[in-house]
């Protein structure tokens, strides 16, 4: 795919996963143990053969830009091949990105410098796995000018996306954000088809849009304003995804909200997760810290009922498990759970310092946190709210370096 450009939108605040995103960008936010959520993309894109990608960031992009340069290097120069964060340069006004599409309009500069034939707008906080240079074949025998990626989602649970109509060629004759009523698949009553902020464009075609709504008092944002616009006068096609996960239902995940953070990372532990990060076919590739072995120490029959154990768990570089018991969590590196411990259904992120006979269930620790001995989280929904940020299910939160004395 010479002939395409990739940009990826990281520039979101992703105000509903506060307090993750207190220090972060969203995509910048820890997943699956060794993780950050764009990593996700990121693969997706170099495993479809995506090699001039561009990631635009924004907000408290610090983490963000160290982790793909330190992380993402993997591109050879010589070949005209990368991966580079661009923030707003305000080459063409004064203002941060506005929305979506005005990201991309601020940064019509570099792609009129890399002359590409088709532009992949890409977002970089989902969770799925697909081959884009299948929607590129697609988009290509359909003479598009524009191609969107949908998922088949059922009717009544729809109402949360963007939902797209579509004749029986899949051509889109109608999008609406968000609808009470969403228009279901041709044929198929019980289905809906729902947007997965994947697009392709004709390069030529969607500047055009684009300029043109610089120019309006609009939200700048495609699934608002550039899309509605396109499906009435240019040749807009939705493309199915197809999951390579190849299990029975297709796994995409929004995790916008910190329950749905917390399930998508809770879903890695199953014994056949459907997103399979151990997939050698499709890797999920990150930044990999020189961390050592993790470890298990204590063994019961030899230190008086002690003993060291990880259950149903990802358990990641540098951490150790010191006489304390581990079960349906992730940890993610240099994390230290101390004796008689009880971690359950918990994501732990980096440097954690778990005390001696802690209690902790369905809960998050945020990086840098040391968690004082006999410490109960996530028992008592009352105490907790006294104390941390509880989500309705009942999550517990804590704050990143949040000091528990």
């Amino acid at each position: 795919m010479k002939d395409v450009f990739t940009m990826i939108l990281a520039g979101g605040r992703g105000e509903r996963l506060y307090p993750l995103t207190a220090h972060r960008a969203k995509p910048a936010v820890p997943f699956g143990g060794k993780y950050r959520i764009i990593d996700v993309t990121l693969s997706n894109a170099v495993n479809s053969g995506l090699r001039r990608i561009a990631v635009l960031v924004q907000y408290k992009s610090l983490s963000l830009d160290r982790h793909i340069r330190q992380g993402w290097n993997i591109l050879s120069s010589f070949l005209d091949e990368y991966i580079i964060t661009i923030p707003p340069q305000q080459r063409v006004s004064q203002d941060w990105y506005r929305g979506t599409a005005d990201a991309i309009y601020q940064n019509l500069y570099v792609i009129e410098n890399e002359k590409p034939q088709n532009l992949f707008i890409l977002s970089g906080d989902h969770i799925y796995k697909m081959d884009y240079s299948d929607m590129y074949r697609y988009h290509k025998e359909k003479n598009a000018d524009a191609t969107i990626a949908v998922i088949e989602f059922d009717r009544k649970q729809a109402s949360s996306f963007g939902i797209l109509e579509v004749d029986r060629d899949f051509r889109i004759i109608g999008f609406e954000e968000k609808p009470e009523n969403p228009k279901t698949i041709p044929g198929n009553p019980d289905l809906s088809l729902c947007s997965m902020g994947v697009y392709l464009f004709n390069t030529e075609a969607i500047t055009s849009y684009l300029a043109a709504d610089s120019r309006e008092d609009t939200a700048h944002d495609f699934g608002k304003n550039i899309l509605p616009r396109m499906i009435g006068n240019s040749r807009v096609y939705a493309y199915n995804f197809k999951d390579l996960n190849q299990k029975e239902a297709k796994y995409w995940r929004d995790i916008g909200t910190i329950d749905a953070y917390w399930e998508a990372n809770i879903d890695l532990i199953a014994v056949t997760p459907v997103f399979n990060l151990y997939d050698k076919d499709w890797p999920i590739r990150t930044y990999q810290g020189q961390n050592p072995p993790a470890k298990f120490v204590f063994a019961q029959e030899a230190e008086g009922g002690r003993l060291g154990v990880a259950l149903d768990s990802i358990v990641c570089g540098g951490c150790i498990v010191s006489g304390g018991r581990v079960q349906s969590s992730v940890l993610s590196p240099n994390v230290r759970v101390n004796s008689y411990a009880d971690v359950k259904d918990s994501v732990i992120l980096e440097n954690v310092e778990i005390g001696r006979y802690c209690k902790i269930q369905r809960a998050i620790i945020d990086k840098d946190v040391k968690v004082p001995p006999q410490t109960v989280i996530g028992y008592d929904r009352v105490d907790d709210k006294k104390r941390f940020f509880v989500t309705e299910s009942g999550v517990v939160i804590v704050s990143k370096e949040m000091r528990l004395d």
